[in-house]
């Protein structure tokens, strides 16, 4: 299962690569700009975790992308370690010229798997996620009250 699932994960995340690589841009950096449009500013940790992405990759992508100009970075006013993260306008512009190719992905293949399987794949994914985050909160929760 796990191998299956790896090399489709692969092999989505090269078709979208390889439809956004003329913009000069990567799958993992738009959808670092999409979840920021569409979630407005998130502290990083937060970003992190709702886009399943390793802390040291996502610090690598922001450092990037705030170069850019594409996203900015302030620091938390309560908490100086907080890095909160916003779409920048010219980020915005970036997510506005690469959506066309990324819903060209998006057609393409939910027409090469039929509306029944995309709908399914996507469900199918979703609880994935939801099952992997449940089972991590009641790990930390176990350990924090001391029950095995």
């Amino acid at each position: 299962m796990c191998a299956n699932v790896r090399r489709a994960s692969r092999v989505l995340s090269q078709m979208y690569d390889d439809a956004l690589r003329p913009l000069g841009l990567r799958s993992t950096q738009f959808s670092i700009l999409q979840a920021l449009s569409l979630a407005g500013p998130l502290l990083q940790g937060n970003l992190a975790d709702f886009l399943a992405l390793d802390t040291t990759a996502l610090t690598r992508a922001v450092q990037l992308m705030q170069k850019r100009g594409w996203i900015k970075v302030a620091k938390g006013k309560l908490d100086r370690r907080e890095r909160w993260l916003s779409l920048a306008p010219r980020g915005g512009q970036e997510l506005t010229r690469a959506l066309p190719a990324w819903q060209k992905v998006q057609q393409n293949l939910r027409a090469a798997l039929g509306e029944e399987r995309w709908k399914s794949l996507l469900v199918d994914a979703t609880d994935v996620v939801a099952h992997h985050r449940s089972a991590a909160a009641t790990s930390v929760s176990e350990s924090i009250v001391g029950t095995p």
